[in-house]
């Protein structure tokens, strides 16, 4: 499981409802990081912050990151 930046941006500037309360506090955290410095470089570190959060704890993430898949 992994999000591509396309995908971060996408999250990171929509308004989606996720069913993990850890994984919809971390998008609110770096939401605000993005749109205090919406470049590159940081939207690489809040895609790689997103990778490692899925990577960590991929058997409660299947069912948000079926729905991240469809965005």
């Amino acid at each position: 499981m992994s999000v591509t930046p396309m995908k971060a941006k996408k999250i990171l500037t929509g308004n989606y409802a996720f069913t993990q309360l850890g994984f919809s506090l971390m998008v609110t955290r770096l939401k605000g990081v993005y749109k205090r410095d919406s470049s590159e470089l940081t939207l690489q570190k809040c895609t790689n912050e997103m990778n490692q959060f899925f990577v960590k704890f991929k058997d409660i993430m299947a069912s948000d990151f079926a729905a991240i898949s469809k965005i």
